[in-house]
C-alpha cells in the first residue's frame, strides 16, 4: 500500500465525519440560553468579520513559516537530523505537541460534553471525554501497528533477497580453504545489511509517525478555526489570532522536523504542507460561511465538537509520548550522552511551559 493511499485511508473517515455532521450542528435546536451568543460591546460583526479575514491570512504564513523551518534549514549543517541540535529542536516541538493535547485540546473537549446546554443523562453521569481520549490512543495504537505491518510486506522481498545474498558468499568458502577469509567477507556484508536494514525499518517508522501526527493536528486545526470564524466576538478573537498564530508556528516545526525524517519526496512533502497550512484556515472560512446558522453552544455541536477534540488529544498525546518523546530519549543517542538528554528533557519542559501558558488565550 502506498503512502498516499495509507494517508488517504486515514483521513477520509475524520473528512466525511465533519462534512456529515456540520448541517445537524446548525440545525440543531437548543435550549434559550444555549447556543446565542450574548450581544454587548463586545459583538461587533463587521468588525470581527475583519479581523478573522486579518486571521486566515496571518495564520496561514504563520502555520507554513513553522512547517517548512525545519524542512528549509536542512542545508544547515547545525540543524542536520545527524546533529545535537537537531535533537534539542525536535524535543522542544515534542513538548509543544505533548501541551497541545493536554492544556489545548482536552479541557476544550472537557468544557464541550460538561456544558450545562447538554442533558444531564448520560453527559454529566460518565467521564466522556477521558474514555473517547482513551479510545483514541488505543486507536492511534492500532493504525501504528497495522501501517508498519504494511510497509514490513511491502519491503520483505527486498529484504529476503538481501539476507539471501548475504549468505551466498559464506556457503561458496565454505568448503576451500579460504574459508577465514571468505567468512570475514560474509560477515561484513551481513552487518552492512542489518545497517541498512535498521535504517530502512526506523525511515518507515518516521513516516507512520508523520502521518499519524498529522492527522490529529488536522482534525484540531478545523476545530479550532471554526469555532472562531463562527463567533462575532472581538474581545475573544483579537487575542486569539496572536495566541493560534505562535500556536500553529511551533506546532508547525515539530510536524517539519517528523516530515524531515520521513525523507518524503517532493510531492508528499507538499501534500503534508499544504493540509496542516490549511485547515484552520480553512476552518474559519467555514466558520464564516456558517455564522448566521452554526451555533456552538448547541448541544449537537457541542458533541460533535467535543467528541473531535477528545479524539486529537488521545491521538496527540500518544503521538507526542509514544512515538516522539519515548523513542528518542530511550534511544541509543541520548542514553548514551547523559548531558545532551538533560538538554533535550529542558527543551521539553521549556516547549510544553510554553505552549501552557498560550492555553490562557487560545
Amino acid at each position: 500500500m502506498s503512502t498516499y493511499k495509507v494517508n488517504q485511508t486515514l483521513t477520509l473517515p475524520f473528512s466525511l465525519l465533519l462534512l456529515l455532521l456540520l448541517p445537524s450542528l446548525s440545525l440543531a435546536t437548543s435550549p434559550e440560553d444555549c447556543g446565542v451568543e450574548t450581544e454587548g460591546t463586545c459583538h461587533n460583526k463587521p468588525k470581527a468579520l475583519r479581523l478573522k479575514v486579518i486571521a486566515i491570512a496571518t495564520i496561514l504564513i504563520a502555520s507554513m513559516m513553522g512547517v517548512c523551518l525545519p524542512l528549509v534549514t536542512k542545508s544547515v549543517p547545525a540543524l542536520h537530523p545527524d546533529r545535537n541540535l537537531f535533537v534539542v529542536v525536535k524535543a522542544f516541538a515534542s513538548g509543544v505537541i505533548l501541551a497541545t493535547g493536554y492544556m489545548h485540546v482536552l479541557p476544550d473537549s472537557f468544557n464541550d460534553l460538561q456544558s450545562p446546554c447538554l442533558p444531564e443523562n448520560p453527559w454529566h453521569k460518565f467521564p466522556f471525554t477521558t474514555f473517547i481520549a482513551m479510545l483514541s490512543a488505543i486507536f492511534t495504537l492500532l493504525v501504528d501497528s497495522l501501517m508498519l505491518t504494511f510497509y514490513n510486506r511491502n519491503k520483505k522481498g527486498s529484504s529476503d533477497a538481501a539476507v539471501v545474498s548475504s549468505e551466498s558468499p559464506l556457503e561458496f568458502h565454505g568448503h576451500g580453504h579460504g574459508h577465514g577469509h571468505g567468512h570475514s567477507g560474509a560477515m561484513e556484508v551481513v552487518g552492512h545489511d542489518l545497517e541498512e536494514n535498521k535504517k530502512d525499518v526506523a525511515l518507515r517508522r518516521n513516516r507512520v509517525i508523520a502521518q499519524v501526527l498529522e492527522l490529529g493536528i488536522v482534525v484540531h486545526s478545523v476545530v479550532i478555526g471554526l469555532g472562531m470564524g463562527a463567533s462575532q466576538n472581538v474581545c475573544m478573537i483579537r487575542p486569539l489570532v496572536a495566541a493560534l498564530c505562535f500556536h500553529q508556528l511551533f506546532e508547525g516545526m515539530g510536524l517539519g522536523g517528523c516530515i524531515l525524517q520521513a525523507e518524503y519526496g517532493l510531492k508528499m512533502k507538499s501534500i503534508l504542507v499544504f493540509f496542516f497550512s490549511v485547515t484552520t484556515p480553512f476552518g474559519i472560512a467555514l466558520g464564516i460561511a456558517l455564522s448566521n446558522v452554526y451555533r456552538d453552544g448547541s448541544p449537537t455541536a457541542l458533541i460533535v465538537v467535543g467528541v473531535l477534540n477528545a479524539s486529537s488529544a488521545g491521538l496527540l498525546n500518544y503521538t507526542a509520548l509514544v512515538d516522539l518523546l519515548s523513542a528518542d530519549f530511550l534511544g541509543p543517542r541520548l542514553q548514551g550522552n547523559v548531558r545532551l538528554q538533560m538538554v533535550a528533557f529542558a527543551a521539553v519542559l521549556l516547549g510544553a511551559g510554553g505552549m501552557s501558558i498560550m492555553a490562557k488565550w487560545a
